[in-house]
């Protein structure tokens, strides 16, 4: 009988887990999709009917919510699109350069460099934000995209380069020695060898940080204060009114949802290179 009672138990267990999976998968995707059917109902319709399906298809909140604010909300989204390509150099240039030195130079004090630098991932944002800012302000750097764009290209994402220095280690060093033995330095051995065969960290650190740059709301909340140069998550704010007056919720709800096409579009595209090149990043020695 226990042997049976086992059978039955081995054999529904994995329904089982696939029940619990679905179950949960729904309660997180749940308020996505609501959020997407809302946009596409009346204005009275969206707290009124809480229901996933709109009871009528309507595409007025997103011709009014492109131009619902006094600039057009293309122009939100080429700031945004500015912001994240350049952090994305600006992160794969410096981060890949640090991640080579810490992976293949030697330079005294390099492990307490190293250690330094990861010490930094475990140190809020908020807890530099008021020096960063006073040193901006300082610069006039405040109401322009440089203090946004600028601190990428001085590698201050230390998990990226955690990551590239975990790749380059298990690049064998006998490529190295040959090249050197050609004549090549250690610029062009980084610039001809390392960087060719990093692919996969490569485009796994400028996918995060394109989604990382485009999605961030604090940043563009403290330095932007001109309307011309706000990002989508500062224009997606500007739909609600603080004050406790009448808010866009249509168009904020039509606007969010094509906000979220570009950050769909690129993880889709590239999903085998981010697991790849974090698998490979976080095994290789």
């Amino acid at each position: 009988m226990s042997e049976i009672a086992s059978n039955r138990k081995s054999r529904w267990s994995p329904y089982a887990r696939h029940v619990v999976l679905i179950a949960a998968s729904i309660c997180m995707v749940y308020p996505l999709l609501w959020m997407i059917s809302s946009s596409f109902k009346p204005e009275t319709q969206i707290f009124t009917n809480p229901g996933a399906l709109p009871t009528e298809l309507k595409l007025d909140s997103y011709v009014d919510g492109w131009n619902a604010l006094r600039i057009s909300f293309s122009t939100f989204y080429l700031n945004s699109f500015l912001i994240a390509v350049l952090s994305v150099i600006g992160n794969l240039l410096a981060c890949s350069l640090t991640a080579y030195a810490f992976a293949r130079l030697q330079f005294r004090l390099k492990w307490f460099w190293f250690a330094l630098m990861l010490g930094t991932l475990m140190l809020p944002y908020h807890v530099t934000l008021v020096p960063q800012y006073i040193l901006f302000l300082n610069l006039g750097w405040v109401n322009t995209y440089l203090p946004l764009i600028v601190p990428k290209f001085l590698a201050v994402d230390a998990f990226f380069i955690f990551l590239m220095v975990q790749f380059f280690r298990g690049i064998p060093r006998e490529i190295d020695e040959a090249a050197t033995m050609d004549g090549c330095g250690p610029w062009r051995i980084y610039w001809r060898i390392m960087l060719p065969l990093s692919t996969p960290v490569l485009a796994t650190a400028a996918i995060f940080s394109f989604i990382w740059t485009y999605d961030d709301f604090l940043g563009p909340l403290i330095y932007l204060n001109d309307m011309r140069s706000w990002t989508v998550p500062l224009a997606l704010r500007a739909f609600v009114d603080a004050s406790g007056g009448q808010s866009l919720y249509g168009e904020l709800f039509a606007m969010s949802t094509l906000s979220l096409l570009p950050v769909f579009a690129v993880f889709l595209a590239f999903q085998r290179l981010i697991i790849r090149g974090v698998a490979l990043g976080a095994l290789k020695r």
